[in-house]
């Protein structure tokens, strides 16, 4: 499961490219209580959602030409830059060079050879977020990818990640992720990695990230989400052995998930 005892390849970032960061922070407050920090006037409109004081992710303006509202997954690196060379090495691209984020830490963006959009954190004083595992934070990273074994392969070249694959019929496999050092047995699992269908496919569907958010009641949040100008991917529905899931996208199309059960609360 996810922890703040980060370690390299681990989840310890997630935020949101918004078009309007307002809108966003309104949105987000009202679906799972968070309250926004600005992180100063030159950090460029980049700021903090919390939850009672500790940070669950952060939200920023669109900085790329192009771009479309979306929530990245950041996964720690000791050396950002050696990152860089083991991505290109790898067969992804490099979206944004190392930069230093003032002290708190240095970043760079990145897509894997799929068209998934990810990011690395190098820590400096910022270690990555303070909440995961609760209600109303971060629980878990999927990946949904046009091809999962050249996803596996990379990530495992770039993170030294390992898979434990979960058959789950029709010929469809689930890839729990873990990183060396994260842990062990079913406490190891980071995220998952799963196929698009053709289905998806054939409907526009690419390659990209998502983040899961822990709630305490599934329905009533989806309820508010969508009450609140969010679209439906997927009604809540039961998933054995995991909990109750649903996946939306907030009013700017940014694509999210909600998980209530293991691994996160009963």
């Amino acid at each position: 499961m996810l922890t703040t005892d980060y370690v390299p390849g681990t989840p310890n970032w997630i935020d949101l490219g918004a078009p309007d960061v307002d809108a966003a922070v309104s949105f987000y407050s009202a679906v799972f209580g968070w309250t926004f920090q600005s992180a100063g006037q030159e950090a460029g409109g980049y700021g903090f959602l919390q939850l009672d004081g500790r940070t669950v992710a952060g939200v920023g303006p669109l900085t790329e030409e192009g771009d479309s509202s979306a929530w990245t997954v950041y996964l720690l690196a000791e050396d950002a830059d050696a990152t860089m060379d083991a991505v290109r090495q790898a067969g992804g691209s490099v979206r944004v060079e190392p930069m230093d984020v003032f002290t708190s830490g240095r970043m760079a963006a990145f897509t894997d050879p799929t068209g998934a959009d990810f990011a690395v954190w190098q820590p400096g004083d910022v270690r990555g977020v303070d909440l995961v595992m609760e209600p109303n934070s971060l629980c878990w990273t999927e990946l949904y990818t046009t091809d999962a074994d050249a996803a596996k392969d990379f990530y495992r070249s770039v993170f030294s990640w390992e898979y434990q694959d979960m058959h789950m019929g029709d010929g469809m496999v689930y890839s729990v992720v873990s990183s060396p050092g994260g842990g062990r047995g079913e406490d190891a699992g980071q995220g998952g990695i799963m196929r698009l269908s053709k289905e998806n496919v054939l409907a526009g569907s690419t390659s990209e990230w998502h983040p899961y958010f822990g709630v305490l009641d599934c329905d009533a949040v989806f309820a508010g989400a969508t009450g609140l100008g969010a679209t439906t991917l997927i009604p809540p529905t039961d998933v054995p052995g995991v909990g109750r899931i649903a996946m939306l996208k907030d009013p700017a199309g940014a694509p999210f998930a909600l998980i209530k059960g293991d691994p996160t609360m009963t």
